[in-house]
């Protein structure tokens, strides 16, 4: 395992597109796995712009992260919600859709959930 890693999301080992031009998944790669920080434009709804990559009916990805900017609205397939904004740490389990508050994109890093998201038949 390195000392010192240090990596940049603008330079990310790889970059998923969301569909319809909504926002991109930029992903870094480390020792403990990857990292993410995704980027939500504002009209951006997991169920129409990552679903079809996906492949499931909710997005079956658990995530725990910090939100840089931005908000987003959360609702679990068992009709449990919550709203998350600039500044909150959220973990959130799988099974559930999500989308955009407001006219700023939800930029989001994400150290658990972003491996498989927005990748073809991975959740």
């Amino acid at each position: 395992m390195a000392k010192l890693v240090i990596k940049n999301f603008d330079g990310a080992d790889e970059t998923r597109p969301f569909e319809a031009d909504k926002g991109r998944l930029d992903l870094i790669t480390t020792d403990g796995g990857p990292v993410g920080r995704a980027v939500f434009e504002p009209g951006w709804r997991w169920s129409e712009h990552v679903k079809p990559l996906a492949g499931t009916d909710s997005c079956q990805s658990a995530h725990t992260g910090y939100v840089a900017s931005g908000r987003m609205k959360i609702v679990m397939d068992d009709g449990e919600t919550a709203e998350c904004g600039a500044g909150d740490f959220m973990q959130v389990a799988p099974g559930h859709d999500a989308w955009v508050v407001g006219d700023e994109p939800c930029v989001i890093v994400d150290w658990t959930g972003f491996g498989g998201y927005a990748k073809k038949s991975g959740g």
